[in-house]
């Protein structure tokens, strides 16, 4: 099955969110005890049970999949359980951002994968902020009050 350019690259864009997030799982999980790591353990897996699925759809569509950088910067720094949980919950926003141009590609069944994850990744946000960040977790204030066309 052969995609178009467009969903290989939204494909993609999810794919690297989904990087990202796998590297900065791998950091904050040393700051956590008991519950809060076994819950990023969980979230860790489930992170990389996605980007196993997008490198196949990907690979499906007839391109190369994009490999994970050796590291990331982070959007915060990790000193304690509170900022780990901090950074959790900006990852996973990351997440949703990363699968909302997925959401919009032709093909119904990625649409539904995307919609999916991107309410898993929003859920989990909530989960470590104790409460939602947005109305519309993964859009910027752009994209929610666009510019008027002159």
């Amino acid at each position: 099955m052969t995609q178009t350019p467009e969903t290989i690259a939204a494909l993609q864009g999810a794919l690297t969110a989904e990087h990202v997030a796998i590297f900065g799982y791998g950091l904050l999980g040393a700051h956590l005890l008991g519950v809060q790591r076994q819950n990023a353990t969980q979230m860790w897996n489930s992170h990389r049970a996605r980007r196993d699925r997008l490198r196949s759809y990907v690979e499906a569509g007839g391109a190369t999949p994009v490999a994970a950088a050796p590291a990331y910067r982070l959007p915060s720094p990790v000193s304690s359980a509170r900022t780990a949980a901090q950074l959790a919950a900006r990852l996973e926003d990351g997440v949703t951002a990363g699968y909302a141009g997925l959401a919009g590609v032709a093909d119904a069944n990625l649409r539904r994968y995307a919609a999916l994850a991107m309410q898993e990744a929003t859920v989990r946000a909530i989960r470590w902020r104790g409460s939602p960040s947005a109305a519309f977790p993964g859009l910027t204030s752009a994209a929610l009050y666009p510019r008027a066309e002159k």
